[in-house]
């Protein structure tokens, strides 16, 4: 069985890993950072998000993206380390902002919780919200189960995207001009797994971080799991395949949610296994 080791700790909750330039990046949430990680395990801080920073990408010109999740922004990072304003996504998003990827083109697609996760309020489909690589804001696609971790294939043609309160993966055809979706369908229902971030390898299979079951599944299309590596008592929050050879899985995990529960323990931590399958498609 494959079995997780610890590879970098002392964060606070981490969220949104990338594979990008051969470094680890990572969003810190409660700390209000966002990293990069070599292989030699040496990290550098990017830059500081006040309002939390949760998915990254990059646009075509290297600039980096960072959804800022309680105030519904898009940031973009410029040349010289500055943060702006990218997209306001407060006209599509009903809550604060989580994960998001970005394609080959620059579009980013970000999910959000679409309720008040953290109060408990009864739970309420959100919206997925595309940004154009200009800054427009358009909704995507509506009806959403918390939309969180999401994957683009490696032909471009299919956005799938995990569904927290739904417990599936949801597809959906992409336009090639527009960026658009349609013929949403569901590529896998997942019983007792929650998804929360998702990375794609090269044989179409998904992994998935769960952190209610507290594993990282990997996932066939029609809801087959070929593989499940338990973190302990630890939560799975992401994943992402990288490395030189995209066949390193790292793995994100926390001991807690709560915000000022994780910045006391700071016990958050990137963990890893080697893995047969390399990763593929975006992010």
């Amino acid at each position: 069985m494959l079995k997780l080791e610890p590879w970098l700790d002392g964060f606070a909750f981490l969220e949104g890993p990338r594979w990008h330039d051969g470094r680890l990046w990572f969003s810190d949430m409660h700390a209000r950072r966002v990293y990069a990680a070599s292989e030699d395990g040496s990290v550098e801080a990017i830059a500081r998000v006040s309002e939390c920073p949760s998915g990254l990408g990059w646009l075509p010109d290297g600039r980096l993206l960072v959804v800022s999740m309680e105030d519904r922004k898009l940031l973009r990072r410029e040349r010289d380390g500055r943060l702006v304003q990218h997209a306001d996504l407060s006209g599509v998003a009903t809550y604060h902002c989580n994960d998001m990827v970005v394609d080959a083109r620059g579009r980013a697609y970000v999910g959000n919780f679409g309720f008040d996760l953290h109060l408990q309020q009864k739970p309420r489909a959100a919206a997925l919200a595309l940004v154009q690589a200009d800054g427009a804001v358009t909704e995507a696609a509506r009806d959403l189960q918390f939309p969180n971790g999401a994957v683009i294939t490696p032909d471009r043609r299919t956005l799938i995207v995990g569904e927290s309160f739904g417990r599936r993966l949801s597809a959906f055809e992409i336009d090639a001009a527009s960026g658009a979706l349609s013929k949403r369908r569901v590529w896998a229902a997942l019983g007792d797994a929650v998804p929360d971030g998702i990375c794609l390898d090269a044989d179409g299979a998904i992994w998935v971080a769960s952190p209610m079951t507290r594993e990282v599944v990997r996932v066939h299309e029609g809801g087959r799991i070929s593989e499940r590596i338990s973190c302990g008592e630890r939560m799975a929050i992401a994943c992402m395949l990288g490395g030189a050879d995209r066949r390193t899985l790292f793995v994100m995990t926390s001991t807690g949610i709560g915000p000022d529960e994780c910045r006391r323990l700071r016990s958050a931590r990137v963990e890893r296994v080697r893995v047969d399958v390399p990763g593929a498609g975006l992010p």
